[in-house]
């Protein structure tokens, strides 16, 4: 009986512990309220070997906006205002419509500037070395396994996403800014002539 005391005492701490490594994270990302920066992106296989290198820029604001512009070595854009999420592939000439959730499914990074308590509820949340490791609990749909995003100060810093086959996404930001009125413009996107749209929350 005593051994099982210990037991669940331990387990209560540790989920104090987690409890309060999220609601740090959630109150760094308000205190940053909006940022926009470069990245510059190494991708790794799950052997370590580099297997794509990138660059762009990204931008962050709360509730629901999300600026992703990979600009190199092919360029891409993923836009998230409010509810919807463009994402626009200028070489295939098509732009892909989702709602937040199917982001959120696709990968926990999308909680930095979505805060639906149910949605982070989903997640495990721990805090090492100036870094919150955000992984899925069991049950939770997601491409990605971990996302480990590291501050210095209150400055956002570094991004990692470690998917299921072991393959890492690392993002390292530079030239990081707050956003003006200026930069409302970065989330807002206006279907380019002649492209395909394949708006996938109308088949919900």
């Amino acid at each position: 009986m005593k051994k099982l005391l210990t037991v669940l005492m331990s387990f209560g701490v540790m989920s104090a512990a987690v409890a309060d490594d999220s609601a740090a994270l959630a109150a760094r990302l308000d205190k940053m309220a909006g940022l926009k920066a470069d990245f510059t992106q190494k991708v790794t296989d799950q052997n370590g070997k580099l297997v794509q290198e990138g660059s762009g820029q990204l931008a962050l604001a709360q509730p629901n906006r999300f600026y992703w512009h990979l600009t190199a070595p092919d360029e891409s854009l993923i836009v998230a205002q409010k509810s919807s999420v463009w994402v626009y592939n200028p070489f295939a000439e098509e732009v892909t419509i989702l709602g937040m959730d199917d982001i959120l499914k696709a990968s926990p990074m999308a909680l930095l500037v979505h805060r639906d308590a149910d949605s982070w509820s989903k997640y495990d949340i721990k805090a090492q070395a100036g870094c919150y490791n955000i992984s899925p609990r069991p049950g939770t749909d997601t491409a990605v396994e971990l996302v480990s995003v590291c501050f210095k100060g209150d400055t956002l810093l570094d991004i990692r996403l470690t998917d299921a086959q072991k393959s890492v996404s690392h993002f390292r930001l530079s030239g990081q800014k707050s956003l003006t009125g200026a930069d409302d413009k970065l989330f807002e996107f206006t279907v380019p002539e002649g492209v395909s749209v394949d708006d996938q929350r109308a088949a919900r």
